[in-house]
Parts: C-alpha cells; structure tokens; sequence
C-alpha cells in the first residue's frame, strides 16, 4: 500500500480529466506514487522513445466527460443567484458545452470562478483517491478520511 499523504493527488485528477488524445498518455508507478508522462515520440524522460507496453506503469485512463459535465450542472443548480444559474444551464445545452460554460463563467460572473474551481478541484481530487484505492493502492481508511476532510465547498 501507498501512503496517500505522498501521493500528487492534483496531478491524478489532472490526468484523470484529460480527455485530448491518446498521443500520451498519464502513467503510475505503483510502487511509488510517482505520475509519469508518456509521449510516443519522447518517452517518459522526453528524450528517449519506449513502448508504454514496456514500463512497468499503471495508465491513469480519462473519466469519461459525462462526469466532468454533471460537476457543471450541479454547480449552475446549486448556486445561489438563480439567473446565473439559469445562463449557466443553458450554456452546457448542446455541443461544445464545457467552452460554452467556460466562457459564461469567465465573462459574465467572474466572482463565481472562485467557487466553481473549489468545487470542481474538490471532486477531482476524490475521484483521484477513489482510483488509487480502486487501483489497490492505498486502503478503505485512507480513501474514507481523505473523502471525509475534502467535501464539496458550499456555494454562494
């Protein structure tokens, strides 16, 4: 087992989210913790190519964007101020939601952009920790205390 406290939980919710391409890829070192980059061109090390089947790393695989989606929605139906709740809905309606949001949120209710990242970094994070003890990696009581000290903020 790990010791979750050195572990880069940021960094696994960061790979856990990245949905671009399969050029690279995020990797574990189960016996350290340790994230790595892999590209097909530079490696892990950015200089020497090698097939991720070769390394002894655990791939971090993208959440599917669903996930990452109904963080948005909750986050537009649980604020306070309903109309901007309401703009916010209304830009994950359709294609190209996530930007649609993005940019509601930056342009029009910049003094949510605080709040929205505490949410969505605070759920990354858990799902991070839910992976590692799904990957065996650390255990139950790690996972539960973790989940139990980093709960969703409260919304304005």
């Amino acid at each position: 087992m790990l010791d979750l406290g050195g572990i880069d939980v940021e960094e696994i919710a960061t790979a856990l989210a990245d949905q671009t391409d399969y050029d690279h890829r995020w990797l574990l070192d189960p016996r350290t913790g340790q994230v790595a980059f892999w590209t097909s061109d530079t490696g892990i090390d950015g200089e020497h190519p090698v097939e991720i089947d070769e390394l002894d790393l655990i791939p971090i695989d993208p959440i599917p964007s669903y996930v990452w989606y109904q963080d948005m929605a909750d986050f537009a139906e649980g604020i306070s101020d309903d109309a901007a709740g309401q703009r916010l809905a209304r830009a994950l309606q359709g294609r190209g939601a996530f930007r649609r949001f993005k940019n509601q949120l930056y342009e029009h209710h910049p003094e949510l952009i605080s709040p929205w990242h505490a949410l969505r970094d605070a759920r990354a994070q858990r799902r991070a920790v839910d992976w590692l003890l799904d990957q065996g990696l650390i255990d139950d009581s790690a996972a539960e205390q973790f989940t139990a000290d980093h709960p969703d903020p409260g919304l304005p």
